[in-house]
């Protein structure tokens, strides 16, 4: 852990004190100025002086309580969807302590306002406080490399390089590349940290040879360097076990996904109300796309594609992004020649894997290489989510033909829903190979949280505009 990192996590605690008397005094002034008071009068004798005692006896409870919420983690960076969710959570479990505070004092304390409106300032203040930290955290690091953790990235595969490019195009992360090696042996690495100076090892390959990662291991336990590992396929479906007892024996459950309960429950409940937003945001949007199919080559505007989920085959809408003549599948009349046409592109153009994915795709309409290129022509799977056939977040769908080519251990994708969206899109989109896609799944599966789902929604349309696109 760096010292500025502890600096700035240690500066959270006066910063939310501040921010919370602050919104604490606003609140309190807000009641009682003329404003509010000129329609609402105050029927309630609490001075100033009596009001900041009281102030001063709850925010270092409303501090606790932050800190139990979790919201004093050492971290490199913060995700600000989680620590605005975090921040609610924990403010809404301080509201209650107010509450129960006033009752244990035996008094008759009217002013429903003031409590109400200091939660809500509470929020704003303490996030715009540590937004700002958050900033002058960010601008410290990227123009003066202030905390930045300099990093040995080892590895050659695609993951290793597009952890690399990641780091490199994200300076406000806290990382920065030193060094990039392939698969060097010990010596290089010592070489490598001696000079120009190294602070973490993160070993991106999930393949390396075992010998070889123990002696790299040994090496930065020596050194005191701190080591990161990208985990392969089954290190990462078995870091969420649950634990039981049965007659006294410990029983150690290795569960699919994260998304049980509750979780489940919420999600659901986000899905249908995302999607009728959705339907609803993108009608007119949708009406233009359709319009402009339509107007850019004859067949229907909408594709039925059949598509592989959590409860078997389904079918999955999309704007119509070919010419009719090579849709594939069992609702058009030319589906047998399509098929033989596409797997001639297959072998001619395609990435290998179950999953193919052809460049160039001479079969695309012009209207459709635009609705390829920035994914308008998945609008319709907004109809998909509402059936319940997929969630609004998760693992894209594949074909039944691409599915019956999974090796066993990719039927993890199966687990949960397929989403319109999910980790391995915004994180290279077409430009991931399957193996690294599924590595992807599997990391959203087993770490499935409310907050990853709403980070993965807003990162997307960012990922389609300023990111690598689909062929």
């Amino acid at each position: 852990m760096k010292r500025s990192e502890l600096i700035f996590s240690a500066l959270l605690v006066p910063t939310d004190f501040l921010m919370l008397f602050a919104a604490g005094l606003t609140a309190y002034f807000l009641r009682t100025g003329s404003l509010i008071s000129g329609f609402l009068p105050v029927r309630f004798n609490l001075p100033l002086r009596e009001y900041l005692l009281i102030l001063s006896l709850i925010i270092p409870l409303w501090l606790i309580i932050f800190a139990l919420a979790g919201l004093y983690k050492l971290k490199i960076t913060r995700s600000t969807i989680e620590e605005f969710f975090g921040l609610v959570t924990a403010s809404a479990a301080g509201f209650m302590a107010v509450v129960v505070f006033i009752f244990l004092r035996g008094e008759f304390f009217d002013s429903r306002f003031i409590i109400l409106v200091a939660w809500f300032f509470a929020v704003v203040f303490v996030m715009a406080g540590r937004i700002i930290m958050r900033q002058v955290q960010k601008y410290l690091l990227v123009h003066y490399d202030f905390g930045s953790h300099k990093v040995l990235v080892i590895g050659k595969d695609d993951l290793s390089r597009l952890i690399v490019e990641q780091i490199e195009t994200e300076p406000a992360s806290g990382y920065k590349i030193v060094k990039h090696l392939f698969q060097p042996d010990i010596a290089e690495v010592r070489q490598a940290v001696d000079n120009p100076g190294i602070d973490e090892v993160i070993l991106a390959d999930p393949d390396y040879p075992k010998e070889k990662v123990l002696e790299l291991i040994d090496f930065c336990n020596e050194t005191r360097l701190t080591f990161k590992y990208v985990p392969n396929l089954f290190q990462a479906l078995t870091t969420n076990v649950g634990v039981d007892t049965f007659t006294g024996l410990p029983l150690i459950e290795l569960k699919r996904t994260a998304l049980e309960g509750w979780g489940k429950i919420i999600k659901k409940i986000i899905d249908v109300i995302g999607s009728l937003f959705g339907i609803i945001f993108f009608a007119p949007l949708m009406a233009l796309i359709a319009l402009a199919v339509k107007l850019d080559s004859p067949g229907p505007v909408t594709y039925r594609n059949q598509r592989v989920g959590q409860k078997g085959v389904f079918d999955t809408y999309k704007f119509r992004s070919m010419k009719f003549e090579y849709c594939t599948g069992p609702y058009y009349p030319n589906a047998g020649k399509a098929d033989t046409y596409e797997e001639r592109l297959r072998d001619e153009k395609s990435k290998p894997g179950p999953v193919f994915k052809i460049l160039n795709d001479p079969r695309r309409t012009k209207i459709g290489r635009f609705l390829e290129k920035t994914s308008l022509d998945e609008l319709p799977q907004f109809f998909n989510v509402l059936k319940g056939e997929m969630s609004l977040v998760g693992p894209r769908p594949h074909m039944p033909k691409e599915v019956a080519q999974y090796e066993r251990r990719h039927q993890v994708v199966f687990n949960v829903k397929p989403g319109i969206t999910g980790l391995a899109q915004i994180s290279g989109r077409s430009d991931l190979d399957f193996e690294e896609e599924v590595k992807l799944d599997a990391y959203y599966i087993e770490n499935w949280s409310l907050a990853l789902d709403f980070k993965i929604m807003l990162k997307t349309p960012f990922a389609v505009l300023f990111k690598k696109h689909k062929q």
